[in-house]
């Protein structure tokens, strides 16, 4: 596969290319390409997407985009634009990859394992923006739970949502023990459905998923093993079709979500409640996940540090079987990252009106 280099693009490169897009698109069919666009010799700015919508996700694991949808940074924004933001909620990064898949959402909150995966198995999606590096991710039992260590998950149920960072954490967690996953039963259910097999007793352990990991704890389950090297990367994905046709709006998302990292550090009470009222959370526990697992103060630009995980992580999907080839994986790896749009961002034309 032969790399994109998108990420060398300016802003006044991307500019140019929708522009040029659009002029071919004018000779071919007597029109502008793009929905709402200005009849042929209008005074359109070249780049400028005009109409439309935005389709974008929330997710409680990604407390940034809680912080964008309560305060209608993007819907501000957007406006001038006669652009509508479609908020689309994700449970999980698997749920967040099938709407990418499907073009049903423009821009989505993955794990860097989970996007890796996703682009390995041929889906067009690039991470354009790192919104935290969480501890997201543990193996956690039950109260009354006897199990102490990950060797004594050999012959037992595990709950955990295939395609997430939970998962994959759950398989380094096997390995490094010494077991792999066929000497576990994996059951495959979604972070909330987990947790609820976890409490009704059809699990012996799950691989949980913060927030609800964080409460789950303050109800008394035990985390058995933590590992924050095992955790990958919040990235926010975007489909490549979305990056060619509508730099400009990738670049107010990106733009929205560098003011709502500023905004999260100045206001870390707000942010806190913002997770506790979007995820029924009692504050504690969602200050506990604002201030202990989820380091939002991370440079924002994907590139090398996401790869040395993921370099680490990749294997594994082969190994599982989840991805064909490792051939297919450093591909996936080396035309993920499009740090374009956070070099070019600038947080401050955000939340102005």
């Amino acid at each position: 596969m032969t790399s994109r280099r998108r990420f060398t693009t300016s802003r006044a490169g991307r500019a140019a290319l929708v522009a040029a897009t659009a002029a071919a698109a004018l000779l071919l069919s007597g029109c502008v390409a793009g929905e709402n666009a200005p009849a042929a010799g209008g005074d359109s700015t070249a780049g400028t997407t005009e109409g439309g919508t935005l389709d974008i996700d929330f997710a409680t694991y990604n407390p940034l985009s809680l912080i964008i949808k309560d305060q209608g940074w993007l819907e501000d924004a957007l406006d001038d634009q006669d652009i509508t933001v479609n908020w689309v909620q994700s449970a999980g990064s698997n749920k967040a990859n099938e709407a990418l898949r499907a073009d049903a959402i423009d821009v989505g909150s993955t794990a860097g394992s989970a996007a890796l995966l996703n682009r390995a198995n041929g889906s067009a999606i690039q991470a354009i923006d790192v919104f935290s590096q969480p501890e997201w991710s543990a193996i956690v039992v039950g109260q009354g739970s006897t199990i102490t260590d990950v060797a004594e998950l050999k012959g037992k149920k595990v709950a955990a949502t295939k395609g997430t960072d939970p998962y994959f954490f759950l398989l380094q967690a096997l390995e490094e023990a010494g077991l792999s996953a066929s000497d576990v039963t994996i059951e495959n259910l979604q972070h909330a459905d987990g947790w609820a097999a976890l409490q009704n007793g059809s699990v012996d352990a799950w691989a949980g998923l913060d927030p609800i990991m964080a409460g789950a704890e303050e109800a008394g389950a035990k985390l058995i093993y933590r590992n924050v090297d095992f955790n990958s990367y919040g990235i926010l994905a975007a489909t490549e079709s979305f990056i060619d046709e509508r730099p400009d709006v990738a670049q107010t998302v990106v733009n929205a979500y560098e003011h709502a990292r500023e905004w999260a550090a100045s206001n870390p009470d707000e942010t806190a409640q913002i997770l506790a009222d979007a995820a029924g959370l009692d504050l504690a526990v969602a200050t506990k996940v604002i201030t202990e697992r989820s380091n939002l103060d991370v440079d924002p630009a994907p590139g090398k540090a996401q790869e040395q995980v993921l370099s680490i992580i990749g294997p594994i999907f082969v190994e599982s079987g989840d991805v064909s080839s490792q051939d297919k994986v450093d591909d996936a790896l080396a035309d993920l990252f499009n740090p374009s749009f956070v070099d070019d961002a600038d947080p401050s034309v955000i939340g102005t009106k």
